[in-house]
């Protein structure tokens, strides 16, 4: 019996094992990930200074659907520009990890796009979890928040090739970038 094939059945083709990129360490991608969300904290207030200059919203509650639409569309030209322009974020380059296809090759701009939409699994299960328990404190949210972000990362180490399950769902891998020319001594 046939099987039909990755490519046949428009998933993204996986490389073989043995020929696929080595993942970063573990501790070094969570690391690019909480300097990125220091970064992304400037990024995200910055966009909501302007949305609510050139809106002329007086209320936080005002225009709320719309500056959240914004933050999302912002925060996914951010990711998506630099990971096709070079691979890397300005954490990514700090910690010398890069986004890579399967294969090792730059990504294109729709698999940076689905990588973003499936980068939500960091945040939307303990969210939408929250919602249904009705969480009473912000601290209780925060706690559930960051506990599955902990369970989310070791999730990494029982996949083959140690990526995180989203990058595994989209064909790409987390890798270590070596810099182009050694550090002065």
């Amino acid at each position: 019996m046939n099987e039909p094939t990755a490519a046949a059945a428009g998933a993204a083709p996986m490389a073989p094992l043995d020929s696929a990129p080595a993942a970063a360490p573990l501790l070094r991608r969570m690391a690019a990930f909480l300097y990125e969300g220091v970064l992304l904290f400037g990024v995200t207030f910055a966009t909501g200074l302007v949305f609510a200059v050139a809106m002329h919203q007086n209320n936080a509650m005002k225009l709320r659907s719309a500056l959240i639409a914004v933050e999302f569309v912002v925060v996914g030209l951010y990711f998506i520009v630099l990971w096709v322009r070079s691979g890397q974020t300005l954490p990514m380059k700090t910690w010398h990890l890069r986004l890579v296809n399967n294969d090792g090759a730059a990504v294109s701009p729709r698999r940076a796009l689905v990588r973003y939409l499936a980068s939500y699994a960091w945040f939307l299960p303990p969210l939408a979890l929250a919602g249904a328990l009705r969480l009473p404190s912000a601290w209780a949210i925060f706690g559930l928040v960051a506990g599955w972000i902990v369970l989310y990362a070791l999730a990494a180490l029982l996949h083959p090739r140690r990526q995180f399950w989203h990058d595994a769902l989209c064909g790409t891998a987390i890798v270590t970038a070596r810099p182009l020319a050694p550090l002065p001594q």
